[in-house]
């Protein structure tokens, strides 16, 4: 089954992961508190914007590091946003439903999910998980492992996902039996803070 980009998000880890038919020559980059996915060397040029983009996020906040995970440039706004202290909810549903879906020929959802780290006992650690579509915004807390991606299953759904590590979490999300894998990245939370890894495909 093809689904195309999609999300994992759990109480504890988070992953992202590209499928894609028509621009398989991309790889995730790390940068300074980003992950960023970019065409690699021999990745033929266009002038789609919806090929590079950062896909994870880390910011500090008052409660402890967030992280968000997700598809597109929608990434960079949720993430500002919880800089500026909103709630992992409304960061994640203002920023999805001012970018919309994406205006290309599949009028391909957004996705995005949120982890928020707990500083303390009276800051609960909370993961959300999003979908903006032509037709729906889709906003969720979580507390099981729940997917959505941008074609078939693209409204949140309770996912079967064992990975407790960063890089657990991007390995299993690459090799999930989904079409067309690209690169995947993954997110976990731990004592010290937010971790983050990547698979590369060759």
């Amino acid at each position: 089954m093809y689904v195309g980009r999609f999300v994992v998000v759990g109480p504890q880890v988070a992953a992202y992961r590209v499928s894609s038919r028509s621009f398989p020559n991309r790889r995730i980059v790390e940068r300074e508190n980003a992950l960023t996915v970019a065409p690699t060397e021999d990745a033929p040029e266009t002038d789609n914007p919806y090929v590079s983009y950062n896909c994870v996020r880390t910011v500090e906040r008052d409660a402890g590091e967030a992280a968000v995970v997700g598809n597109g440039s929608h990434v960079d706004p949720i993430t500002e946003k919880l800089g500026l202290g909103y709630p992992a909810r409304d960061a994640l549903a203002e920023s999805l439903l001012a970018l919309d879906y994406e205006k290309d020929d599949y009028d391909t959802p957004r996705i995005a999910g949120i982890l928020t780290g707990g500083a303390d006992d009276d800051t609960a650690a909370t993961a959300y998980v999003g979908t903006v579509r032509r037709d729906a915004l889709l906003v969720r807390e979580v507390a099981e492992p729940t997917l959505v991606a941008t074609y078939e299953k693209d409204a949140p759904e309770a996912f079967e996902f064992a990975a407790e590590t960063a890089a657990d979490a991007a390995r299993e999300a690459y090799d999930l039996d989904f079409e067309h894998s690209v690169c995947a990245a993954g997110v976990a939370r731990t004592d010290d803070g937010v971790e983050t890894a990547v698979v590369n495909g060759n």
